[in-house]
């Protein structure tokens, strides 16, 4: 399946809102790619397909997650961690992507985890900075990933985490890990 032919067949996947947010998280992938030496290319892969399976029923990426082998434990966490996961399965099973740091970037593009690549840094902190983005804090990680993808991206795991607290919803421990493996 070609470039266009995959953006034709996600776009139907989720509403007009989403799919402007995808078209902003896949050019600041690009930008982040070339501005610290990732791929460009693997990088708009990665975003084009990061949220695929965001709008699907609960229902439905629970059963992805039972019946395909993906981590049981994700069942206990929010259901807003489960579309990475089982986007990235979906990438593979019926997209066709076969690149496994692409594959990587999908799944931890919502949790992060301990020794991150490049890649999977630079579409997970995309998917937190695109232009449509605006929560407080949003600007100081757009200005640190000017110069700096591992401060900037630390800055966006401490404002996940800052938020669930504040909403006492728990941690998945990935996001913690993550964030742990930034400051050492």
């Amino acid at each position: 399946m070609n470039r266009e032919q995959m953006i034709e067949k996600v776009k139907v996947e989720m509403p007009e809102r989403r799919w402007l947010h995808t078209q902003g998280v896949m050019e600041t992938a690009v930008v982040l790619a070339e501005r610290f030496g990732e791929d460009p290319v693997r990088a708009e892969l990665a975003a084009i397909l990061h949220d695929v399976s965001k709008y699907w029923p609960t229902e439905r990426m629970a059963g992805i997650i039972r019946d395909k082998g993906l981590p049981a434990e994700l069942l206990l966490y929010d259901k807003e961690l489960w579309h990475a996961p089982v986007g990235a399965w979906v990438a593979e099973h019926e997209y066709g992507v076969t690149d496994a740091g692409v594959l990587d970037a999908i799944r931890y593009h919502t949790s992060g985890r301990r020794g991150m690549s490049k890649l999977e840094k630079i579409v997970c902190l995309a998917d937190y900075m695109e232009p449509g983005r605006d929560f407080p804090g949003v600007d100081t990680i757009r200005e640190l990933s000017r110069e700096h993808l591992d401060q900037a991206l630390l800055a966006g795991f401490n404002s996940t985490i800052s938020f669930l607290l504040e909403k006492g919803k728990r941690i998945f421990p990935l996001t913690l890990e993550a964030r742990n493996c930034l400051l050492e």
